[in-house]
């Protein structure tokens, strides 16, 4: 049986690297990441390297594609790293977080007791994912996106989606085009946190059941005191779960599957799933990433860290 491999080289800390085997579907794959350390001359080397000797390539740190609605948004600097790979399919895990992150907020108000209606939710940042964003609406939660707060710094809370669709029309072909670096924590910064910060944005945490988006973002605002807060993101290693459960958080959830004790990046898992498919990506339809998560029958991983809020139990 041969071996498919899938790298994402990411803008993140090289502290982060991992590298697994694992066998999905009679396919056994070789699953790394190669962290950069916030140097984009050495994320675009290293992507021309990895070219054409791997089966996918996952873009991780960095979004190429936003997307709001029914509406594209392309990140200058993320358009440059993916147009650096020539002969291997390479993605950035936008396709997953518009299905597989709504599936999950879908299936713990349908199968558990985290997401009851009413919960108070503070996403983080919404337009990096926007249906697991519209996902929180349906299932019935009072949803506050803190894409103001806590990328550009403006504390400015947006309640609803079309708020959200209008603050994007009108910033992101601006924003869109700055150095990533300046929106979101890359290389060495995803290992510090902001206490500064942390604390002039601590009330907007106050109140809310449920902290949910890009754990890096919510890394950097982290509150000293989470006691009893449900925590619902991408990708966390061991000394992230560490973290949590020192702070007081409830529950843990994470979007993406378990492999050896280490939960991936969407980029890495959409990785997987085009060297499944075998097409490129942008033939790929929504429905085609819904088929195949249904057979592969992934579900959240869901942590309990400590006593949650008002003793919330799960059932299922």
């Amino acid at each position: 049986m041969s071996l498919r491999k899938v790298v994402s080289v990411s803008l993140g800390s090289s502290k982060r690297n991992k590298t697994v085997q694992a066998e999905l579907l009679g396919q056994q794959f070789e699953i790394s990441r190669i962290g950069t350390d916030g140097d984009f001359g050495k994320a675009l080397a290293t992507l021309r390297e990895l070219d054409g000797k791997v089966d996918a390539i996952g873009l991780g740190g960095i979004d190429v594609f936003l997307y709001v609605g029914e509406r594209e948004y392309a990140i200058r600097d993320g358009l440059r790293l993916m147009r650096a790979v020539k002969k291997t399919p390479v993605v950035d895990g936008s396709g997953l977080k518009w299905t597989l992150e709504r599936e999950v907020v879908h299936h713990l108000a349908r199968e558990t007791d985290i997401l009851p209606p009413a919960t108070r939710v503070l996403m983080v940042s919404a337009t990096d994912r926007f249906g697991m964003a519209q996902a929180f609406i349906d299932v019935g939660c009072e949803t506050v996106f803190g894409d103001l707060i806590f990328v550009l710094g403006v504390p400015f809370r947006i309640r609803t989606i079309r708020q959200l669709s209008i603050l994007a029309r009108l910033l992101l072909p601006f924003i869109s085009k700055l150095p990533f670096r300046l929106l979101y924590p890359t290389g060495k910064k995803q290992d510090i946190q902001d206490e500064k910060k942390a604390r002039k944005f601590a009330p907007f945490f106050e109140g809310m059941d449920v902290i949910a988006g890009d754990w890096h973002l919510v890394r950097k605002y982290l509150p000293l005191d989470l006691k009893g807060k449900i925590i619902i993101t991408n990708t966390t290693t061991k000394a992230d779960v560490d973290l949590l459960r020192e702070r007081g958080a409830g529950y843990l959830v994470t979007t993406t599957p378990e492999f050896d004790g280490r939960s991936f990046g969407t980029n890495v898992l959409e990785g997987v799933f085009v060297a499944l498919i075998g097409k490129p990506w942008r033939e790929i339809p929504r429905e085609e990433y819904m088929a195949l998560l249904k057979k592969l029958n992934f579900k959240p991983r869901i942590v309990r860290l400590n006593q949650p809020r008002d003793n919330t139990s799960l059932s299922g």
